[in-house]
């Protein structure tokens, strides 16, 4: 999910918190925990949603860049390795490139703590096939994904 505004209020916040719980249901993920910073748009309401998921909302400490460094690392990942590349035309285009890293980054890209799946990922990890290499691209090839394709017999 991916959403902006050029102004996020405590109602568009909240909202956002509303339709990542409701996404995260439909796909059967049970999240635990929800880091936030202080910011003023996260407010009581946004922090309830997600507690009436059974999820735990943590502040950051004041005054402690570093404690948000997940956030931020996802950031600088998807300036670098695609808005930088781009030229953004408007804010429906930035929500569909940033639709496209978000599907790439959860559902296609292999993540070390994961042991090398993507974090959407369920079930047991894949057995090695013999096959060719296909090869998926995103956002006219900045992004790329390689899975086995099993030959036929």
């Amino acid at each position: 999910m991916a959403s902006c505004t050029a102004e996020p209020t405590e109602a568009w916040v909240t909202q956002q918190a509303r339709q990542l719980s409701w996404r995260l249901q439909d796909e059967g993920i049970k999240f635990e925990y929800v880091i936030h910073d202080r910011d003023k748009k996260f407010a009581p309401k946004a922090d309830t949603v997600f507690k009436s998921e059974g999820a735990r909302v943590i502040l950051t400490p004041l005054m402690a860049p570093l404690a948000n460094s997940v956030a931020e690392r996802w950031v600088g990942s998807c300036r670098r390795k695609g808005l930088d590349w781009m030229l953004i035309l408007s804010q429906r285009h930035l929500e569909a490139v940033l639709r496209e890293y978000c599907a790439h980054h959860n559902d296609e890209r292999p993540h070390r703590s994961q042991n090398l799946r993507p974090p959407s990922y369920r079930g047991d990890p894949p057995t090695p096939v013999s096959g060719h290499i296909k090869r998926t691209t995103r956002l006219g090839g900045l992004l790329s994904s390689y899975g086995v394709v099993a030959q036929a017999a």
